[in-house]
């Protein structure tokens, strides 16, 4: 289940995590965001331990936000082993993701 993040706890969850982690900036009154989560908790399920899904809510995190200049929700961010790989902004169809999954694990 993707773990809620909060800027307490992002270093840790994220960028000190191994392995791929997907951070999901979303808010809760964002329509697209609500769709898109559970495409986010399948692929979660579906890759098991070779993927982490963080969730980050903009409206209770802005610093953080503002920090990885998320301009729109939803916003993607791969990390890897604390390294962004790739982003993606707005509502991202599932076969999208598992290109970028597949491509960075």
């Amino acid at each position: 289940m993707a773990a809620r993040v909060t800027q307490d706890t992002f270093r840790k969850e994220v960028l000190e995590a191994e392995g791929l982690v997907l951070a999901d900036f979303y808010s809760d009154s964002c329509i697209p965001c609500k769709r898109l989560s559970p495409v986010l908790a399948e692929l979660e399920e579906t890759y098991g331990d070779a993927l982490k899904v963080a969730k980050i809510n903009i409206n209770f995190d802005l610093p953080l936000a503002e920090q990885y200049e998320v301009q729109a929700v939803p916003t993607l961010i791969f990390f890897k082993n604390g390294a962004e790989q790739d982003r993606r902004r707005g509502l991202v169809k599932k076969a999208e993701l598992q290109e970028i999954i597949d491509s960075l694990k």
